[in-house]
């Protein structure tokens, strides 16, 4: 008798709230609408807050009303929820850019001399090593004349040792003796020089790469100069991206930092860090370039192909992540999430809501700063309809 009389006055007092507010609700409604007709931005958000308030006073009343119904009346309706431990663990941060792949070893070979190309010795996609002969130019005889200057050298060299023994001996004017020397040395520079100028007519690779493009055949006749270029030799090893970067992380993205590089035409993910930073900062679009190597040795990165970068920005050893989806915002622009607290043997506990401060957001997941601490009980499924001081029940899985 004593519960049913308890729950009696509890519909009671329900009933009399419930018949308050509707009397009073078309002069609160006249209210609002008198303050917003008033256009007084600090009058309308006094009104604002006086109502939040008030909605939250009636929450924790039908809160403590829903209890009291359930210790009396023998019967506990608990709305269902699940949780999550919170718990410390690094986080990284990344920021997504994109950037087009590049080589500095990109470079078009062009002849030193004029002539007729006839010999082309490689073929487009052959690799090569530096140094190596990849194309002749006729050199117009002048093989020919280095034979002749090689006979010449021989006979100066003769004469100048047999001068350099005679002057030995003490035999023979040292002038003699001298101008064999002359001879030779003269000989021999003219020979060097003669070298170094029909190396010219051979065609070498700069450095190791693979022959991206013939562009002239054999039989052309070609010169020094724009237009004239006849081999395009790529170096596929030493390939990077260049990233332009907001000036807003240059103190946060530097040199060593974490990068992953994602090719969607390849549909490939690599790992790098950042190689080099730029100290200039691009006055149009207020940007600072960011160098990233790539490993290719597959060969399947070209030059120009588009690659999206992730760039570690920032990083917490002892960071706590909560689902977006658990975080709400009040009237004041407050996030909040819902924690259990009190837990009994039953998996019953109390909601409590905390006001949280939010960092860096990654994925579905936030970073918080403060509100919620290591090994605290954050409501998940059913964050939504909990109210703060509620009972609930905790579904274990």
């Amino acid at each position: 008798m004593r519960k049913i009389k308890f729950i009696t006055q509890t519909l009671s007092l329900l009933a009399l709230t419930y018949f308050a507010v509707s009397c009073g609700g078309s002069a609160k409604t006249a209210s609002v609408q008198a303050v917003v007709a008033g256009g007084d931005l600090e009058a309308i958000r006094a009104k604002k807050k006086e109502l939040s308030d008030q909605q939250k006073s009636l929450e924790k009343e039908i809160a403590l009303l829903d209890s009291a119904i359930g210790a009396n009346s023998g019967e506990k309706n608990l709305p269902l929820v699940t949780t999550f431990q919170a718990e410390e663990k690094e986080f990284n941060h990344f920021i997504e850019l994109q950037g087009d792949v590049t080589t500095k070893q990109n470079v078009l070979i062009y002849p030193e001399v004029p002539g007729t190309l006839v010999k082309v010795k490689v073929t487009e996609g052959q690799k090569v090593t530096e140094g190596q002969i990849i194309g002749v130019i006729d050199n117009g005889g002048m093989t020919s004349q280095l034979l002749q200057m090689k006979t010449q050298l021989a006979l100066a060299k003769t004469t100048y040792e047999r001068q350099e023994r005679l002057w030995n001996q003490k035999v023979g004017s040292e002038i003699q003796y001298l101008q064999a020397k002359a001879s030779y040395e003269s000989q021999s520079s003219a020979i060097r020089q003669m070298e170094e100028q029909l190396d010219k007519y051979n065609i070498r690779a700069p450095f190791t790469g693979i022959i991206d493009d013939v562009i002239k055949d054999q039989g052309t006749v070609v010169a020094p100069g724009p237009g004239s270029e006849i081999f395009r030799i790529i170096n596929l090893s030493e390939m990077y991206i260049e990233v332009p970067v907001p000036e807003s992380y240059v103190a946060s993205i530097t040199v060593g930092k974490e990068v992953k590089v994602f090719f969607p035409i390849l549909n490939d993910t690599i790992a790098s860090k950042v190689r080099q930073t730029s100290n200039f900062i691009n006055p149009n679009n207020r940007s600072f370039t960011v160098e990233i190597p790539v490993s290719n040795k597959e060969g399947k990165i070209k030059p120009n192909l588009t690659a999206k970068v992730q760039i570690n920005d920032y990083t917490s050893k002892n960071a706590i992540l909560i689902p977006q989806s658990v975080i709400s915002e009040n009237a004041e622009g407050e996030q909040y999430a819902y924690l259990a607290s009190n837990i009994n043997a039953e998996n019953i506990a109390l909601v409590n809501r905390s006001i949280i401060t939010t960092g860096k957001t990654q994925g579905d997941f936030v970073e918080v700063l403060s509100g919620i601490n290591n090994g605290q009980s954050v409501i998940q499924e059913g964050a939504r309809t909990v109210k703060d001081g509620q009972e609930v029940k905790i579904l274990k899985y």
